[in-house]
């Protein structure tokens, strides 16, 4: 009996757990095919385009420009006669109103004597003009440029005199001129922390619309002048709309609205603005790529005035574009702001 139990059961325990992972290994590595299974695995996914189908739809074309609130600049105030200033009215920072007086010109013309018949010279007294140099706007004088008995000539600057309004301005990127080929008269201005939006009147769109304030004593030097191709949005701030200089704003220009109109992705069409190409699928899967012409477009979504009918499928990207990287809002394919 001893034994079996130091001998026989120990090594009949180790040949049973042998077996069994024997059998385990056999299951997991050896294991034959079920009788009758011969199926194959084979790959059944496949790799479709993305489509779209051209649908009936509304396009709010809002082109909306980072500005700034910027004071209109200061006014020269000219001499409008040669001679000597006789006195100076105001000071620099001092408020006045359009017409206050700022300061006083004088000249004297000599004129030659009379000779009589028999000889009798008679002196003439010299020719005197004096001239008043008003303001020409309300404001603020900023700078006074002349001092008493100061000789001047027609056209010297007296002083300056800034008015108490101010203009919206900011940087206009180059595909948004495609979307403002109608110019509006006016924008809406929202100013971040400030009052609710407001009409801003007599909008300028292009080259010379944004007004440098310069440096100095004439307004704010770090009022933005357009961007690096001169292409610039302003418009005038309401006398009634308290803002001050500096302050962030956003610009809505309203550039048409088009209701009921067939609309694709702006993704979907090389061009964004007259005429474009599209890529339109086929019932039996296959794309060719069809002139379209285009109208206004959203940033997001164009419409098309001709070359496609509603429900025709198109390709939502145009084949063989880069892809937008992250962040990056413009499409490299349309030009299309695709974060507006």
């Amino acid at each position: 009996m001893r034994i079996a139990k130091v001998w026989v059961f120990p090594i009949l325990r180790i040949l049973i757990f042998v077996a069994i992972a024997a059998a385990l290994v056999k299951l997991a590595f050896f294991a034959a095919p079920a009788a009758g299974d011969d199926t194959v695995t084979v790959p059944t996914g496949e790799l479709v385009e993305p489509q779209v189908a051209v649908a009936v739809g509304t396009i709010t074309n809002d082109v909306v420009v980072d500005a700034t609130v910027v004071a209109d600049p200061a006014t020269p105030v000219p001499a409008t006669l040669a001679g000597t200033v006789t006195g100076v009215d105001v000071v620099k920072g001092q408020a006045v109103a359009a017409g206050d007086r700022l300061a006083t010109l004088r000249s004297e013309t000599p004129q030659e004597p009379l000779v009589a018949a028999d000889g009798t010279v008679t002196e003439r007294k010299p020719i005197v003009k004096t001239a008043v140099i008003t303001a020409p706007v309300a404001g603020t004088v900023t700078s006074v440029a002349v001092i008493k008995d100061q000789s001047v000539v027609v056209g010297d600057a007296v002083a300056q005199v800034a008015p108490p309004t101010f203009h919206v301005t900011g940087s206009l990127a180059a595909d948004q001129l495609y979307r403002l080929v109608s110019r509006p008269a006016e924008g809406s201005v929202a100013i971040t922390g400030g009052p609710a939006p407001f009409p801003c009147t007599a909008l300028a769109i292009g080259t010379g619309a944004s007004s440098s304030s310069g440096t100095g004593e004439s307004g704010d030097a770090s009022a933005p002048t357009g961007d690096s191709s001169g292409q610039s949005v302003s418009c005038i701030v309401p006398a009634d709309v308290t803002v001050f200089s500096g302050l962030a704003a956003k610009l809505t220009i309203p550039a048409g609205v088009a209701t009921d109109v067939l609309t694709v992705p702006l993704t979907a069409v090389e061009g964004a603005a007259g005429k474009g190409v599209v890529s339109v699928v086929g019932a039996d899967g296959t794309s060719e790529k069809r002139d379209v012409t285009l109208g206004i477009n959203d940033g997001t979504n164009v419409e098309v005035t001709g070359g496609l009918a509603e429900g025709d499928l198109v390709l939502e990207f145009v084949p063989g574009a880069a892809a937008v990287p992250q962040g990056d809002c413009v499409d490299p394919a349309t030009g299309a702001d695709l974060c507006s």
